[in-house]
C-alpha cells in the first residue's frame, strides 16, 4: 500500500469520526435509559462487565426513569481495507481489487424497554455498505424476571431471537467472540462450524433461561427455518443455504465466579440441525452437531481491564443427503475450530487485542470446494483500539456516546489447506494478509 494512500485514508476517517462524535455501541440507548456511562456495562465495547452481563440477563429493563427519548440508537462503521495482494475476481461489485473505502456497514437498533418491568429488546437493522444490501440483522427480545427459593437468588427468562448464541452473557461464543467487526472486503476460510453464523438470520428461535444465585447459568433455545419469501422479505441472501427441518436444539451451561478483581466463566455450549442442503429435500437430510467448550477471565481493576477469551468447537457432520446430491464427497466429516484472544485496555482509553484461530477437519473436495479439498486455516488477529470518548462521554450536546478507532491486522499461517501455491498457480495463505482501519461509530 503507498504510504500518501494510507494516510489519506486515516485522514479521512478520522475526520469523519470528529465530524459525526455522538457515538457507541454501548447501546447509546441503553446509557440513556439507565443514566449510567458506556463503561458500567462495557470494557472495550463490545466486551461486556458484569454489569452488562447482568443488565442483559435480566431483560434490558433496568432503568433510571430519567430520559424520555425513543429507545432508538444508531451505528456506522466506515473503514479502509488493504489485502497483501489484490483480489481477482475484485472482492464486491463496483469496488477495485484492493485499497478499498466502505461504509462497511450501518445500523439502526431498538434497545431497551418494551414492556416496563416484563419486557426488553434488542432489535438490530442493518445496511452492507459492501454488498449493498438491507437486512434484518441480531434480535433478542427478553421477558424477564427474579425470584429467591431458599434464600438462593433465580433470575429467569424467555427469549425469542433470531441465530444462535445471540442471546449469550459472555464474549466467548460465536455471536459475540473476538473479532467483533471485519472488513467486508476481506478474505477469510472457506469452512465454519454451523453455530458460527450458519443460521444466523435465517431462523427464529424462542428459548427460557436462569440464573442460579448468580453462580450457574442454563439456557435451552428451539429453532425454525423461516421460509424462503420470508427471508427474501427481510433481505437475507438465501442462496445455497441449509434448510432446518423440524426444530433445532441449541443448549448453554454455564458457571461464574468473582473474586476481588477478578472474574471467570468456564462453560458449554452446542447445537444440533437436521438440514436439506441447498433447502432441496430430494435426498433427504444431513444431520449437524456442534459441541463447544468456553472459557472468559476478566480482570478490572482501576486503570486496567484484561481479558482472555477462548472457545472450541468440534463438529460432527452427517452429509448424507449432500453427498447424494454431489454436494460432498463423504457422508461423515469432521470439523474443528479452536479460538483464544487476550484483550488489554489501558484507562479506558487505549486498547490492544492479540487474537489467535485455527480450524481444521477432514477433506472433502466437494464440500469445501477449496484447491486442496481441505478446510485447515489459520492465522493471528492483532488489534490497536482508541476510544477517545469512552471515560468521560461524548460532547455535552449527547453525551450518552462513544467511538473507536480501530487499526486490524490479520496475518494467515494457513488458508483452506495451504500456506503455499502450487506450481506457481493460485494464491499464498499471506497474500490474503488483511488490514483494516475502522471508526466504529454509535449514536
Amino acid at each position: 500500500m503507498k504510504r500518501a494512500s494510507f494516510w489519506a485514508a486515516l485522514s479521512l476517517l478520522i475526520g469523519y469520526a470528529m465530524l459525526m462524535a455522538p457515538a457507541a455501541q454501548a447501546l447509546p440507548s441503553y446509557a440513556r435509559q439507565t443514566s449510567m456511562p458506556c463503561t458500567a456495562c462495557h470494557t472495550n465495547f463490545p466486551q461486556l462487565t458484569a454489569f452488562g452481563r447482568s443488565f442483559k440477563m435480566t431483560g434490558y429493563l433496568v432503568s433510571s426513569g430519567e430520559s424520555k427519548l425513543p429507545h432508538l440508537a444508531f451505528m456506522a462503521q466506515p473503514g479502509f481495507t488493504h489485502t497483501a495482494k489484490g483480489q481477482h475476481p475484485k472482492p464486491a461489485s463496483g469496488f477495485s481489487d484492493n485499497d478499498n473505502f466502505a461504509l462497511n456497514q450501518a445500523s439502526v437498533f431498538y434497545g431497551g424497554i418494551v414492556v416496563p418491568d416484563y419486557v426488553g429488546a434488542f432489535v438490530q437493522g442493518t445496511y452492507d455498505g459492501v454488498a449493498k444490501e438491507f437486512t434484518w440483522d441480531n434480535t433478542d427480545v427478553r421477558f424477564a424476571q427474579g425470584t429467591a427459593i431458599a434464600g438462593q437468588g433465580i433470575d429467569y427468562g424467555l427469549t425469542a431471537n433470531n441465530n444462535p448464541s445471540v442471546s449469550d452473557l459472555w464474549n466467548t461464543t460465536p455471536a459475540w467472540s473476538f473479532p467483533f467487526s471485519t472488513s467486508g472486503f476481506a478474505p477469510g476460510p472457506t469452512a465454519a462450524p454451523l453455530i458460527q453464523g450458519g443460521l444466523a438470520q435465517q431462523v427464529v428461535g424462542l428459548g427460557a433461561y436462569s440464573m442460579w444465585n448468580d453462580q450457574v447459568y442454563v439456557e435451552v433455545d428451539g429453532y425454525k427455518g423461516l421460509a424462503r419469501s420470508t427471508q427474501d422479505t427481510l433481505g437475507v441472501d438465501t442462496e445455497g443455504e441449509p434448510e432446518v427441518d423440524g426444530i433445532a436444539p441449541y443448549w448453554r451451561i454455564a458457571g461464574q465466579h468473582d473474586w476481588g478483581n477478578n472474574y471467570l466463566e468456564l462453560g458449554t455450549f452446542g447445537l444440533y440441525a437436521a438440514t436439506h442442503p441447498d433447502r432441496d429435500s430430494s435426498q433427504g437430510k444431513d444431520g449437524t452437531l456442534d459441541v463447544g467448550l468456553d472459557l472468559q477471565y476478566q480482570y478490572s481493576a482501576d486503570r486496567n481491564d484484561f481479558s482472555w477469551l477462548t472457545s472450541w468447537i468440534v463438529e460432527q457432520n452427517d452429509l448424507s443427503a449432500s453427498k447424494q446430491l454431489g454436494l460432498a464427497s463423504h457422508s461423515n466429516d469432521m470439523l474443528y475450530a479452536f479460538n483464544t484472544a487476550g484483550s488489554y485496555l489501558f484507562d479506558k482509553t487505549y486498547g490492544l487485542t492479540v487474537g489467535y484461530f485455527s480450524l481444521w477437519g477432514d477433506s472433502d473436495a466437494a464440500l469445501y470446494g477449496t484447491r486442496t479439498g481441505s478446510p485447515d486455516s489459520n492465522g493471528f488477529i492483532f488489534q490497536l483500539d482508541w476510544l477517545p470518548f469512552n471515560k468521560s462521554g461524548g460532547p455535552s450536546f449527547w453525551p450518552y456516546s462513544n467511538v473507536k478507532f480501530s487499526l486490524q491486522y490479520t496475518a494467515y499461517t494457513e488458508l483452506d489447506g495451504s500456506s503455499h501455491n502450487f506450481d506457481g498457480a493460485g494464491r499464498d495463505a499471506a497474500d490474503d494478509n488483511t488490514l483494516y482501519l475502522q471508526t466504529w461509530i454509535a449514536f
